[in-house]
């Protein structure tokens, strides 16, 4: 009888063993896919990032290259495509109505960015927005008393001046083809003073009052990027 229960003891402590030995192999395979997927999801935001980067350098490269052979010299970003102007040669101080010299720079820039991007439709197909954005500088308005209220003031300024421009834009002489396709991309942002340039710590006023346009490159699908879903 003794030796009949240590043998069952025995067989219950191996299938005990087995047991545990399963839930291992189980527990191990399972980190090694959430590994696996890990890696691959980082995998595709990467590849998704170098594309986009390489959507917005290619559009940066044609505005930038069209802009200098018509001597047109303006602030552009080479590896995004931002575009910026000084509210120096668009606008009069706190105003948001362009002046002369603001629509003539506009009936130069306006054409070749739009055409630029619209040409080539594989490359504006990959294009999400374009975002046309209002910049002041931090200087208090008079008869303004809190921090609020210049932040609105310089809100509404902002927005005004990027509308202004955006209206302005539309009546250059870019190809018609591409007025359509300009409409459902473009998006018009006022951001007050809540982006200001500094220069050595400190903040430069002209450059603060600017309009950017700026590109939204659209982002891939990691599922369809890695494959996972067609």
């Amino acid at each position: 009888m003794g030796i009949k229960f240590r043998l069952q003891q025995n067989n219950a402590d191996t299938e005990g063993n087995i047991f545990w030995v399963t839930m291992a192999d189980l527990l191990l395979g399972l980190a090694i896919i959430f590994i696996t997927l890990f890696v691959l999801a980082m995998t595709g935001f990467s590849q998704q990032t170098v594309q986009q980067q390489k959507v917005q350098m290619e559009v940066a490269e044609k505005i930038r290259g069209q802009l200098e052979s018509e001597n047109i010299q303006v602030d552009i970003d080479k590896m995004t495509g931002d575009l910026k102007i000084s509210d120096v040669e668009l606008f009069e101080l706190n105003s948001y109505v362009l002046s002369d010299n603001g629509k003539k720079l506009l009936d130069k820039i306006a054409p070749i960015y739009i055409n630029s991007i619209f040409t080539d439709k594989e490359l504006a197909d990959q294009i999400q927005f374009i975002t046309i954005q209002g910049h002041t500088d931090s200087q208090t308005f008079a008869g303004l008393n809190t921090k609020e209220e210049q932040f609105l003031k310089n809100m509404e300024l902002s927005l005004k001046r990027a509308h202004a421009v955006t209206e302005y834009m539309f009546s250059t002489n870019y190809n018609p083809e591409y007025s359509e396709p300009f409409r459902k991309i473009v998006v018009v942002e006022g951001k007050s003073f809540n982006e200001p340039v500094l220069v050595n710590g400190v903040e430069d006023y002209d450059k603060s009052r600017r309009v950017e346009l700026k590109l939204k490159v659209k982002s891939w699908d990691v599922s369809t990027a890695l494959g996972l879903k067609k």
